[in-house]
């Protein structure tokens, strides 16, 4: 086995052993603080290379700048709605790609 597997089995098992085996509640709650953190980071960087500020963000989305603020600092997800509202504000779209 070489060492970029061994590293890839390795975190496996400091998830399992931080934050419960896969399907646990505890895991559960880290993969979703973890899709949080990674959303607001993906919209705020969209939002910064549009040169938009999140008062701006926040009157095309019908939101408030905190909200955007509390997003983008993955301390909330925000809804389906508002995400697509949010993306569509930074001319962007989603694409939905079945995998094989």
């Amino acid at each position: 086995m070489n060492t970029k597997e061994s590293m890839i089995q390795n975190y496996d098992a400091v998830l399992d052993a931080r934050y419960g085996k896969e399907g646990s509640l505890e895991r559960l709650k880290f993969e979703e603080d973890a899709y949080a953190y990674y959303t607001g980071l993906i919209l705020r960087d969209a939002r910064k290379e549009a040169k938009v500020s999140q008062a701006e963000l926040a009157r095309r989305t019908n939101t408030t700048k905190s909200y955007i603020s509390r997003i983008e600092n993955g301390v909330i997800t925000p809804s389906v709605a508002v995400f697509y509202r949010m993306v569509a504000a930074l001319g962007m779209s989603v694409a939905i790609v079945k995998l094989a």
